[in-house]
């Protein structure tokens, strides 16, 4: 099996790397920060080589009373939650507009069964949706909103989508995992833990070695 890690930044690369080993399977690209330069550097590097899985890895927000600071989420849908269009009584998605889709299925098999090996490694892990939005949420209204927009969701982050996207293109199957460094919602830096969430990164890239 060949597959491809892509983290936004070099950090979360670092940890997943940590956790890997040295392992010949897996290869590595950064995406940058944000669905377009997550679409763009996905494409360009499935193109040029080709691969068994795209693994989408890193830190995120995690919605209060789905996801807790240090704990782990494995996707089980990669949605973009805010691409559409905003009207004077809601929001409409690109879905319900019959513009394009807003949603890129996982490859559930193994989502499944990495997050059982997390949870039997002693890993606070659960499978439920990852939202990707163009500006991260900043107050408890929007966090509501999104929370109502995509029930059961329970991280945040900015580039899944856009990597997930050039993958289907590509055929090539999907997963995200995301390590919790804050909660969604009103923007306190004091109380982020994004240590805590690279470790949390670094110890799940382990388990997926065992489980791929």
């Amino acid at each position: 099996m060949r597959v491809l890690i892509m983290t936004a930044v070099a950090p979360e690369r670092d940890a997943v790397q940590r956790g890997l080993g040295h392992d010949s399977r897996f290869e590595f690209a950064l995406a940058g920060v944000g669905l377009a330069a997550a679409a763009v550097n996905g494409a360009m590097v499935l193109a040029a080589a080709p691969y068994d899985l795209v693994v989408i890895a890193g830190i995120a927000g995690g919605f209060p009373g789905q996801a807790e600071i240090g704990s782990l989420v494995v996707a089980s849908e990669i949605i973009a939650a805010d691409l559409g269009v905003e009207l004077l009584d809601g929001f409409s998605s690109l879905d319900d507009l019959g513009f394009g889709t807003t949603r890129v299925s996982v490859a559930a098999g193994i989502a499944e069964r990495l997050t059982a090996a997390l949870t039997a490694a002693g890993l606070s892990a659960r499978t439920a949706p990852v939202l990707t939005v163009a500006t991260a949420t900043g107050t408890a209204a929007t966090a509501a909103a999104l929370a109502a927009r995509v029930p059961g969701a329970a991280a945040e982050a900015m580039e899944g989508f856009g990597i997930a996207t050039a993958a289907a293109l590509r055929g090539v199957p999907v997963i995200e995992i995301r390590a919790i460094s804050n909660a969604v919602g009103p923007r306190d830096r004091d109380a982020w833990r994004i240590g805590d969430a690279l470790q949390a990164l670094e110890a799940a890239s382990s388990v997926l070695a065992e489980v791929l």
